[in-house]
């Protein structure tokens, strides 16, 4: 791929450390050692307690391997990481990537069946914790893993007495030379959220991190004068990248532990920030809030904000004067959908970027015609930009990478102008009487009612042992809505087949750390007592 220098972006010169780094040099050590002799005082990452320079983030790299090699830890050895966000985190994070270590960094909700299966299955022989996450340990089967130590980063107690050894985190060890590695090693095991089934580990290289460095600043338009800011935990990809966005544009990160409503545009005036990041929950939330002066005293310009629900777009941005930029990405693959502000479609997710290749297939992987809904399969054009599998779980890659290309799970639509348009989740389609059904879309429509909080749609058997539509649906304080008067709010809006039959109101929705709806948890529950049938109450739809 050939990154062409814009001159309306300053920071993307030919000099940006990182930006146009070498196959070779798309390591953590190359970048670290590019960033620190380029710009080797300029701030590069804070969590408000603690601010690095480049020079100091080589340092820490170098010094913290120091502290791992003494341990123990060699190239190759897993280090699990159960922390918020602090300067800890990227600690352990780079120092792995100067050993060659792999980093394991998981969600800090994670108990039980999940934790134990991410630690057996990642065969990490240290976990870093801060020491209130340890209790989590204690109903593991600790004797079938290969965990041999502890360390507390915040020099406190287990929270429960453990088998293991748990000590405080040494201090900064003596700097050492960075491994010999490549682009294409690992950098880090990410796991999948397990909305349906055991976590995945993505195996993620070096490069990948590069070039999502490297693919988001380009579309967000970063330079060297921008403070990026984000409420979003490091254990996951959105997250983790800004900081390589950060990196190899020459911008600087800040992080805050926790998304709070009521402090977000406080926190964007606080940290100076001018680049934010927000999940598509989080724009409506904002929005139920009164308006304050800060919601404009702030200079953020943009945020990436993938999945936001159209409606909210134009809202948000005239209340915060902040620009909402869409795409596509996940843990798996890169920044593959989307581009600038110019050639946003409100909508649609985007076009195919620079680097990559996208098809719209059928179920035998065969492309569907522009303008007709297909799994969406992508690939990248540079080695290593995307992840190498699932670790430990081979059935799952060659099933996932099957004909060379990575089969995304998602149903979207294509159209003539190489626009990508999401539909749904292939395992959250519903069929009913012939007749396919976006549960994506009864959602917005759903939403748009401006009594309901949040909405999940999803197929129940009916007695027919068909699918049927069920709405699991949270109303706004205060909310007088009636099942009824949800269905004739959907009529005007919906086709027929595709309004729920069955509707429950519920206190909330069961949802995983990162805010996603655990959508098989609802359809496990089913249809219950209190659930209403349209059906069973005569309900009799308006065929228009």
């Amino acid at each position: 791929m050939k990154i062409s220098t814009d001159p309306t972006r300053p920071g993307f010169s030919d000099v940006a450390p990182g930006l146009h780094a070498p196959a070779s040099q798309r390591t953590v050590p190359a970048l670290l050692k590019a960033r620190a002799s380029a710009m080797g005082e300029a701030p590069l990452f804070s969590d408000r307690t603690t601010q690095w320079s480049g020079a100091d983030a080589l340092e820490a790299a170098s010094r913290r391997a120091g502290a791992l090699q003494a341990a123990g830890i060699r190239q190759g050895d897993r280090v699990a990481l159960m922390c918020s966000n602090r300067v800890e985190f990227m600690e352990i994070v780079l120092g792995c990537g100067w050993l060659g270590a792999v980093v394991v960094p998981i969600n800090t909700a994670s108990r039980g069946m999940q934790l134990q299966h991410i630690l057996a299955n990642s065969g990490a022989r240290l976990l870093v914790a801060e020491s209130s996450l340890t209790g989590a340990l204690a109903t593991l089967e600790l004797s079938a893993l290969a965990l041999e130590s502890v360390w507390l980063i915040d020099d406190g107690k287990a929270a429960a007495s453990l088998p293991l050894a748990c000590e405080p985190m040494p201090p900064l060890g003596d700097a050492v030379e960075a491994s010999n590695i490549g682009p294409g090693d690992t950098l880090a095991i990410l796991y999948t959220s397990g909305t349906s089934g055991l976590s995945k580990g993505v195996v993620c290289p070096h490069a990948q991190f590069y070039w999502w460095g490297v693919y988001a600043a380009l579309h967000i338009g970063i330079t060297r004068a921008d403070i990026l800011y984000t409420v979003l935990p490091l254990f996951h990809t959105n997250a983790l990248n800004s900081f390589f966005q950060a990196l190899v544009s020459g911008a600087s990160l800040i992080v805050d532990t926790r998304f709070s409503a009521s402090r977000f545009f406080s926190s964007l005036i606080e940290t100076g920030a001018t680049v934010t990041y927000l999940l598509g929950a989080m724009v409506p939330i904002l929005l139920s809030k009164p308006t304050t002066d800060a919601e404009r005293a702030h200079k953020v310009r943009i945020a990436l904000a993938p999945g936001v629900p159209e409606q909210f777009l134009s809202d948000f941005t005239g209340r915060s004067g902040i620009e909402l930029l869409e795409g596509f990405g996940s843990t798996e693959t890169n920044c593959v959908l989307g581009r600038g502000l110019a050639d946003q479609r409100p909508g649609w997710m985007g076009r195919v970027a620079e680097g990559f290749e996208a098809l719209v297939v059928d179920e035998h992987d065969q492309p569907v015609a522009d303008g007709q809904p297909g799994e969406l399969l992508l690939r990248a054009t540079e080695p290593f930009a995307f992840a190498t599998g699932y670790f430990g779980m081979p059935e799952k890659t060659v099933e996932a990478w099957k004909n060379l290309w990575f089969h995304t799970g998602d149903r979207v639509v294509r159209d003539a102008d190489g626009y990508y348009r999401f539909v749904d989740r292939l395992k959250d389609a519903i069929r009913r009487r012939g007749e396919n059904i976006s549960s994506y879309e009864v959602e917005q429509t759903l939403l748009s009612h401006p009594d309901i909080e949040t909405a999940a749609v999803y197929a129940v058997r009916s007695e027919l042992a068909e699918d049927e539509v069920m709405a699991a649906v949270v109303l706004r304080a205060g909310s007088t809505l009636t099942p009824e008067m949800l269905v004739a709010h959907c009529e005007p809006r919906l086709a027929y087949f595709a309004i729920p039959r069955f509707i429950e109101f519920m206190d909330d929705l069961p949802k995983t750390e990162n805010g996603k709806i655990q959508k098989y948890r609802l359809r496990e529950r089913g249809t219950g007592i209190d659930t209403w049938d349209r059906e069973a109450a005569g309900y009799q739809l308006k065929r228009a």
